[in-house]
């Protein structure tokens, strides 16, 4: 199977990148083992401080992402922990905008 390469950004309230930043480094391994079962190797997110955007960036193996996983109670667990620090939409997800690869260097 192909890798793919996913990038969105989504939006943190203001005030919360310490808040946000201690939540994943104490993620649950619950959360880890779905997102590599559903073929997620690499993902990162990245801050910019100025704008309190997140930039995540992922490696996916198969046809689905983290984008895709809105139906699983892990997921949605994880959404409405996340709840009061991101800007989401009403189902507590985050609200994301997916971003279109122009470029690519291996």
């Amino acid at each position: 199977m192909k890798t793919k390469r996913i990038a969105f950004k989504m939006f943190l309230k203001p005030g919360m990148v310490e808040e946000y930043h201690r939540r994943h480094n104490q993620i649950c391994p619950e959360m880890l083992k779905l997102l590599r079962k559903q073929g997620v190797g690499q993902f990162s997110i990245f801050l910019d401080e100025e704008t309190q955007t997140l930039f995540a960036y992922q490696q996916v193996i198969g046809d689905t992402n983290s984008q895709d996983l809105g139906n699983n109670p892990i997921v949605r667990k994880w959404w409405e922990y996340m709840a009061d620090i991101m800007e989401t939409n009403q189902d507590n997800s985050p609200k994301s905008i997916p971003l279109k690869e122009l470029f690519y260097m291996e």
